[in-house]
């Protein structure tokens, strides 16, 4: 299957490569939204970072291999998806950013945008389990309680400061 310009690597970590590959579309949803609201860069990559933590929590919570989210199913998929125009998830949070509510994007939308409906089924989970799950929970809000983006911000930025 692997030839000269594609190469495939193998992995047997099953639960973290699909937790891995849900989580980071509602991590692209947000890294979309904070380039549709003007945020740059290094907020973006604050975002990737710390959904990676977020992703590693859950998915160690159900049984994952750490090493799993640090290689291509992982950070790779991740990086990938948070910061394409053409992913659904981070090209859809763009719209949703730019207009600074969900509302009208999820009323006129005709594409699948998995992020959306993970977002909701890994929210409710991580409460379940009693998971820290900050991004997913903002998405969530954006998403399904009509929060304003540029508000769900401040209040994540004014969380308890902690060590890394």
């Amino acid at each position: 299957f692997s030839n000269n310009y594609f190469r495939v690597y193998t992995n047997d970590d099953e639960i973290g490569a699909e937790i891995g590959a849900g989580i980071k579309n509602v991590i692209a949803l947000a890294s979309g939204i904070l380039q549709g609201l003007g945020y740059k860069d290094n907020s973006r990559a604050t975002l990737i970072t710390r959904g990676l933590a977020e992703i590693t929590r859950y998915g160690l919570a159900q049984g994952a291999n750490q090493k799993t989210f640090l290689g291509l199913t992982g950070i790779g998929d991740l990086f990938l998806t948070c910061s394409s125009f053409t992913s659904r998830n981070f090209s859809s949070g763009v719209e949703i950013g730019k207009a600074d509510g969900a509302k009208e994007f999820l009323e006129n939308n005709t594409r699948t945008v998995e992020g959306i409906y993970a977002c909701k089924i890994i929210h409710d989970s991580a409460i379940e389990l009693g998971i820290d799950m900050p991004i997913t929970n903002a998405v969530y809000d954006v998403v399904y309680n009509n929060k304003k983006p540029s508000e769900i911000i401040v209040g994540l930025m004014n969380r308890k400061l902690k060590e890394e």
